[in-house]
């Protein structure tokens, strides 16, 4: 068995303030062709929340639980935390890591589906750390998938009730259930893994998951959010704001929209669904309330623990080369 002697936290990284908002973009969208006048208009959305994405310190909380949770199941890791396109850099945190004696660690991402962006361009980042630090960087393993996972579910569950438990009486029972993910290019999606679009299958089974926890006869659908690619390249659709108001002309009179794609209420949430589709539903007449993301809630600590626990007893190459292909 190996010998695992460290927990790396990966995440996407966000900008701390407004200085960091535009070099934070340019890292994000670097070799991609983006225009500047389009970073700028994205950065508007940074700009609402002071600059500061909601990302950086929820990872803060995520890492605090995790030690927490780690602490009382016995299990004697050191914690460290590193980003894909902001501060602590990714590298920073793996020559952190050989500097400490690190040789095996196990790696949990903040993203529980298979497709490039989710899945395969984190474990190319985390290579690409390792190759910049050189030969001393610690092998670094990541855990499996885990959208289908009870501790990831349930929360998600147990906060669409709450949700649906905000929205007024007499239009709560028969309230649609709007699952969103972040859209990714149609071929990007086809190209998740050898079953062919991977990335849909998973979200709508864990929309499944969680619709059927949730109880009642509420309908429910997938939908998609904070696309960013030119208008002549196909995205997996429908857009959410475009399906509430398809929902409306149907006679929907409340939703409530859960943001299965995410682990943590960050810039996509609070921007897209909280402000954007927030003001659709209103303009369309809809009662609308936005479940939160699992977060920091203890099931999903405890789910990391366990995960590690999996993969340091049964060591296995969960992501092999060629899966959850597809470029950018």
């Amino acid at each position: 068995m190996p010998a695992y002697d460290a927990f790396l936290l990966v995440s996407f990284g966000g900008p701390e303030g407004p200085d960091d908002v535009m070099p934070f973009l340019r890292n994000v969208t670097r070799g991609r062709g983006v225009p500047e006048e389009r970073l700028a208009a994205v950065a508007e959305h940074y700009y609402e929340f002071g600059g500061v994405s909601p990302i950086n310190q929820q990872c803060r909380d995520l890492l605090a639980a995790v030690r927490a949770d780690f602490a009382v199941s016995d299990l004697s890791l050191p914690a460290y935390w590193g980003n894909r396109n902001w501060s602590p850099y990714l590298a920073d945190t793996v020559r952190a890591m050989a500097a400490d004696g690190v040789r095996r660690a196990v790696a949990f991402v903040t993203s529980a589906y298979s497709s490039y962006s989710s899945c395969r361009q984190y474990l190319d980042d985390i290579e690409r750390a390792r190759a910049a630090v050189g030969p001393g960087a610690p092998r670094i393993d990541k855990i499996r998938r885990f959208f289908n996972h009870p501790g990831f579910i349930e929360p998600f569950a147990d906060h669409a009730r709450a949700a649906l438990a905000s929205l007024p009486g007499d239009v709560r029972e028969d309230a649609h259930l709007v699952f969103t993910a972040h859209s990714i290019p149609a071929a990007m999606a086809e190209a998740s893994g050898p079953s062919g679009r991977r990335y849909v299958a998973e979200l709508t089974e864990a929309a499944r998951l969680i619709a059927e926890r949730v109880g009642g006869t509420h309908p429910w659908t997938l939908a998609y959010q904070s696309r960013s690619g030119p208008p002549s390249q196909p995205w997996l659709e429908p857009d959410v704001s475009d399906h509430l108001a398809e929902l409306a002309k149907s006679g929907t009179l409340a939703v409530v929209v859960i943001p299965v794609g995410f682990v943590t209420d960050h810039m996509e949430v609070r921007h897209d669904l909280d402000l954007e589709a927030a003001h659709a539903a209103d303009s369309l007449g809809l009662a609308f309330a936005r479940a939160a993301t699992p977060g920091t809630d203890p099931r999903f600590a405890s789910m990391i623990t366990e995960l590690v626990r999996e993969l340091m007893s049964a060591p296995s190459d969960t992501c092999p080369a060629g899966c959850c292909g597809g470029s950018r």
